[in-house]
């Protein structure tokens, strides 16, 4: 892996331990040079883990729609940034630079970017790794739902299985590094159930 595409908050969060884990992941990245992608703005926990990739070194690169460049206020110290026209560019963008996908806690839009590029992997559109990092619990909730949904044959065991969910960033990397796309037939027929 060559950059990790990081999606989270454009808000910091009710407490300070989310800034802490942006800047561990940040750290952890670094370390093994591994670019960030992200979504380009300065504020909330998006600003906090682009500033310490680019404090500790290393290369931060923005995607960020022309409409949200003001909103958002895009990141003006970054490696790169990249503007586009809309939504779905910028995702596309950001899928086609990162060689991984990590969700930090941050709210729908996070939810809707790591949905949309796990759901990608489960077509077999990418093999690259998808994961949370699941701060102080943040996504047990989520993890549990999803443990759910599996039990009621509505998401096969192997892609549940393709998303990563680690609490402490080096495992989540070392275990993003180790990927494997399981191999799992995409649709299901009525006999497999």
């Amino acid at each position: 892996m060559r950059s990790i595409c990081v999606y989270c908050g454009s808000s910091p969060g009710r407490r300070a331990v989310y800034a802490e884990a942006a800047r561990a992941l940040a750290g952890e990245m670094v370390k093994r040079d591994l670019g960030l992608v992200y979504g380009g703005a300065s504020v909330g926990i998006m600003g906090v883990v682009a500033d310490a990739v680019l404090d500790a070194g290393g290369r931060a690169t923005g995607v960020i729609p022309e409409a949200l460049r003001d909103k958002e206020l895009a990141h003006p110290g970054l490696t790169e940034l990249h503007v586009t026209a809309s939504m779905h560019e910028r995702k596309t963008q950001m899928a086609a630079l990162a060689d991984g996908f990590i969700a930090m806690p941050g709210g729908v839009g996070t939810l809707e970017e790591l949905f949309e590029i796990w759901t990608w992997g489960q077509l077999g559109w990418h093999e690259n790794p998808c994961a949370l990092l699941n701060v102080d619990g943040y996504y047990d909730g989520l993890t549990a739902f999803l443990d759910h949904a599996t039990g009621e044959a509505f998401l096969r065991p192997a892609h549940r299985d393709m998303l990563i969910v680690e609490s402490d960033p080096a495992r989540l990397l070392d275990r993003m590094a180790d990927y494997q796309k399981p191999e799992a037939k995409t649709w299901v027929r009525k006999a497999d159930l």
